[in-house]
């Protein structure tokens, strides 16, 4: 389909209005030239779609942070073809994710949605998601470029960064996304060295798509383009949300008053129209012929580096030929390739990213167990995903509790133990959301799986937002225990809350801080306190009056729900009892939503409430003790040398319980390895600043993030970059150099079959003290049956032995240590490269 063409059949207006969103999530149709309504969505780990609700659940996989932990390019992108399997299904176009920001520090409130503190692992699996997503015909926008590493003041904060720490740390993944064929871009809130990224011509226009020749389109974060002419010429394409915003009719004026070259905008209609070409949402409207195939030659993926996957399946084929004419309603027509089971894809991802930190005596897998005391608040309500742009609603979530006693040849006894929770969760109850007019009459009903609504920018299809007035949530919730019940309404304006028949809340919550999007990402929430009686139903509705978000609709509103509580002292006593009676005892603890979130970062990195009291008299009471930590970042372990084993499981997916009995006992290995470095105590981490002063943040400490400034500090943490443990033993036999391939073999020592993270570290022999110790180069996954020796072969990048000037990218010619290891701190085997 020549594109040219279809440019030329459009007026400066039509060619403006597709520029800016049609609503919050898409792009305008524009049926004259055979272009369908373009829909965008967020998800990082499953896809919402255009309705934020249980009523349309969405598989919800592990966090980035999970799937880094995996090291597994393969299983990545296997995900990504599950995301575009979602997306399909959900009408969705394009995916707004990865996210390639970087772990800078730990007190990052967003770093469970990215993957690493390493830009080669960033941008290796930020490929391999790419890769998968668009091989299955949609589109993906890795986010947030660039500087994004931090969430305080994150609409209005100055970073101020290097050139070199720029190009060699955190553009470094936006590179290689962009060599991996990535479709879209998405430029992040803040700003860089002075000029906010959506004005920032150097680093779009100059950068991504002249140095890098990125032929994709590049997206605002949802409000983050406040200008009109200055976000046009510096290479932004597409302003989201809209249809209100500084484009639209203001850069059609622009345009007609020559402050903005038509070229311009005719370049960022060829971006979009690209794209549409690529996802299947352009046809030629004089032709009765199907469209092209989504996966034309000219923009398709590029191989990845891993070339030991190309034999591996592919469900959705690069091959698979034409697209099939689109459905009448818009949505995404399937692409080839059988339907991937998405519960066990989840499961299998959860397990393969759950990282054994410790395992004294080797208590795990656990063998001969017939008791099993399993305690802490996330074990009965996991928490499987971060909050913001990464939430979705599944259908289903395995709790620790399920998963355990799902196995059916052990007893599990449960005990709470503390409550760390400082908002109330909705109630897991079926309910219903009704959509009401002025005079309370039902517009429309529909099916929650809780007590939490959300809809921002696209109602219901039978909702008439002319005659919406109201939305509320109905259910009938019968209590498991007698005495005072907690309940609260979390969310911004006025509200009504009836208990039983009586009116319990009628009043206005106020928004709270700077961020528009608090008041839906973290609201803020009303307590009310009733007296229940066990077994009798009692029914629960709140009120809302329908709201509206730059215009477009916005519903988003959470009724909260907390049994009652004799409180800490009496469940940690309880909890310690339970653990003494049983042959082993599992605590699984977590952060919770105020801590680790979008939209602001934390404070600190210790376990809220008494989680690590808890821990310490559990450990205790049964020195056969299990910590499982369910976080999506670091946090401290003062518990640490008092347990027997540690087994982080981030934040792991609607399957998390069935994938922790899984390891538990053995019946899958927890294949995971740290992609970033965690921390003995908070004072030991040597970039920690997350707050702005006078606006800006400084990113003095240039090239030294991570594991390479944990080396140039001369601190040990409490784990490494790379560790982590398995249920076997390796022993590291030989390295063989040829050029820059290096070819190591390694074998399982052990009693069963296991998988190993083969890591390979490079130092320059003769290395500028002002340059990290070394850098990971290459890694690769290898599975080994007992006694088996396998051989994994790498070629190490070019960019490994390059670093940038003034003048440029250069290659820094000498020698090089080659190091093989288990992680940056174990490293078993070297060699020498010459470049």
């Amino acid at each position: 389909m020549d594109i040219e063409s279809l440019i030329g059949r459009l007026d400066l207006s039509a060619k403006v209005r597709l520029l800016t969103g049609a609503d919050m999530w898409s792009l305008p149709a524009l049926p004259e030239i055979g272009l369908r309504r373009l829909v965008m969505s967020d998800g990082p780990i499953g896809v919402r779609g255009e309705r934020w609700s249980s009523s349309d659940p969405s598989i919800a996989l592990p966090s980035p942070t999970a799937l880094a932990a995996t090291w597994d390019v393969a299983l990545v992108r296997q995900a990504g073809r599950l995301l575009a399997q979602e997306a399909r299904r959900k009408g969705v176009h394009v995916l707004l994710a990865p996210t390639l920001n970087l772990h800078r520090s730990p007190l990052g409130g967003r770093h469970f949605e990215c993957f690493s503190e390493d830009p080669y692992l960033t941008g290796e699996l930020g490929a391999a998601y790419v890769e998968g997503v668009q091989e299955g015909g949609v589109g993906t926008v890795p986010k947030h470029f660039v500087a994004n590493d931090f969430e305080t003041d994150r609409l209005t904060v100055n970073v101020r960064v290097g050139e070199k720490a720029l190009r060699e740390i955190y553009l470094a993944p936006f590179e290689r996304v962009v060599q991996a064929g990535a479709w879209g871009m998405m430029a992040a809130y803040n700003s860089v060295n002075g000029t906010t990224m959506t004005e920032h011509r150097e680093l779009q226009r100059d950068l991504l798509k002249g140095e890098w020749g990125f032929d994709g389109f590049v997206v605002s974060d949802w409000t983050a383009a406040r200008s009109t002419v200055a976000t046009a010429e510096a290479g932004l394409d597409v302003a989201m949300p809209g249809p209100s915003g500084p484009w639209g009719e203001k850069l059609e004026a622009a345009v007609r008053e020559g402050r903005v070259a038509e070229e311009t905008v005719d370049d960022q209609v060829r971006r979009v129209l690209r794209l549409a070409q690529r996802v299947g949402a352009l046809e030629d409207p004089s032709s009765p012929s199907p469209a092209p195939s989504r996966h034309s030659k000219d923009s398709g993926p590029v191989p990845s580096r891993h070339s030991k996957d190309s034999s591996g399946p592919v469900p959705f084929s690069a091959s698979s030929g034409p697209a099939a004419p689109p459905p009448p309603d818009g949505s995404v027509p399937p692409a080839g390739g059988p339907e991937i089971d998405g519960t066990a894809l989840a499961r299998q991802v959860a397990a393969r990213s759950f990282t054994l930190l410790r395992n004294e005596g080797g208590l795990l897998p656990l063998g001969g167990v017939r008791s099993v005391a399993l305690i802490g608040p996330a074990a009965g309500e996991a928490r499987v995903m971060g909050g913001g742009s990464a939430q979705v609603f599944p259908a289903r979530v395995v709790s620790p509790l399920e998963g355990l006693r799902g196995r059916g040849d052990v007893e599990v006894r449960h005990a709470l133990g503390t409550d760390p929770r400082v908002r109330l969760a909705p109630l897991a109850t079926p309910a219903r959301a009704l959509f009401l007019d002025a005079a309370g009459e039902i517009l429309a009903e529909h099916p929650l799986a809780g007590t939490e609504i959300r809809w921002v920018g696209s109602l219901p299809p039978d909702v008439d937002p002319g005659l919406l007035a109201g939305v509320e949530i109905r259910t009938v919730y019968t209590p498991g225990a007698s005495g005072p019940h907690e309940f609260s309404i979390a969310g911004v304006g006025a509200f009504t809350v009836r208990i039983g028949g009586d009116t319990v809340f009628d009043g206005t919550i106020a928004a709270e801080g700077g961020d528009p999007a608090a008041a839906f990402l973290s609201p803020p929430e009303r307590r009310i306190t009733a007296a229940l009686a066990a077994g009798t139903p009692v029914e629960l509705s709140a009120r809302h009056p329908a709201g509206a978000f730059g215009g477009m609709a916005f519903v988003a509103f959470t009724l909260g729900h907390a049994d009652p509580s004799p409180g800490d002292e009496v469940l940690i006593a309880e909890a310690v009892d339970v653990a003494a009676g049983a042959d082993v005892a599992v605590v699984v603890v977590s952060t919770t939503p105020e801590v680790e979130s979008e939209g602001f970062d934390r404070t600190g990195l210790a376990l809220p409430g008494r989680q690590d009291e808890l821990i310490a008299r559990v450990a205790g009471a049964n020195p056969r003790t299990i910590v499982v930590v369910n976080a999506g970042s670091p946090v401290e372990m003062p518990w640490l040398e008092r347990v027997s084993a540690v087994l982080l499981t981030w934040f792991p997916g609607q399957e998390a319980g069935d994938a922790l009995a899984d390891v538990l006992f053995g019946d899958a290995e927890p294949g995971g390895r740290l992609p970033t470095t965690w921390p003995v105590r908070q004072s030991d981490v040597p970039v920690l600043n997350v707050t702005p002063a006078g606006g800006e943040v400084a990113y003095d400490e240039g090239l030294f993030i991570g594991y390479r400034a944990w080396e140039r500090a001369g601190r040990a943490p409490a784990f490494w970059f790379g560790h982590g443990l398995g249920y076997t033993t390796w022993s590291y036999d030989t390295i063989a150099v040829t050029g820059t391939t290096v070819t190591v073999a390694v074998t399982n020592t052990g009693r069963r079959a296991g998988r190993e993270v083969v890591q390979f570290y490079l130092t320059a022999v003769d290395r500028d003290p002002g340059r990290p110790a070394r850098r990971l180069a290459a890694f690769d996954v290898v599975d080994a049956g007992p006694g088996q020796t396998v051989v994994t072969t790498v070629h190490l990048p070019e960019r490994a032995f390059q670093i940038w000037t003034e003048e440029g990218w250069r290659t820094a010619s000498g020698d090089y240590t080659v190091e093989a290891g288990r992680s940056v701190a174990d490293r078993r085997l070297a060699a020498t490269v010459t470049v």
